[in-house]
């Protein structure tokens, strides 16, 4: 928890394919898009390496690529949104209904920024390896 000089924020982690992640760019780095139909919550997360396993584990997998984002949020706000364990000690989220998503972006202080990029790496082709010298096709 941070104290600004109007309100405590809670710092939370969002992870985020690049689908996602343009949608918050073109939000101006203000706000998270809205759910799809079989997305009934959004879940930032409580702790940066989680954030972390998820992007590079999960995202890089499916999209092709993972970010973590980190975010301020007025700490009386989040209060309505109790910590869930989703796994482990430190597999915290909180799951914020997706029709609350509109006030809970109202309650974002400052931008939400990038701290992390995974990306898959390329395979291995022909025309992607080097040459070897004195060698011919």
């Amino acid at each position: 928890m941070r104290m600004t000089s109007q309100q405590a924020t809670t710092t939370l982690w969002r992870p985020a394919g690049p689908r996602e992640l343009d949608l918050v760019r073109q939000l101006n780095w203000r706000a998270w898009p809205p759910r799809l139909p079989e997305q009934p919550i959004f879940y930032p997360v409580m702790n940066e390496d989680y954030a972390i396993r998820i992007a590079r584990d999960w995202n890089v997998k499916h999209d092709g690529a993972g970010f973590v984002t980190r975010f301020e949020v007025g700490t009386e706000f989040l209060s309505r949104y109790p910590v869930q364990q989703a796994g482990g000690r430190t597999i915290l989220e909180l799951w914020v209904p997706a029709e609350e998503l509109d006030a809970f972006n109202a309650h974002i202080v400052g931008e939400i920024q990038v701290v992390h990029e995974f990306r898959a790496e390329a395979p291995l082709t022909a025309d992607s390896l080097p040459a070897e010298e004195g060698l011919t096709a």
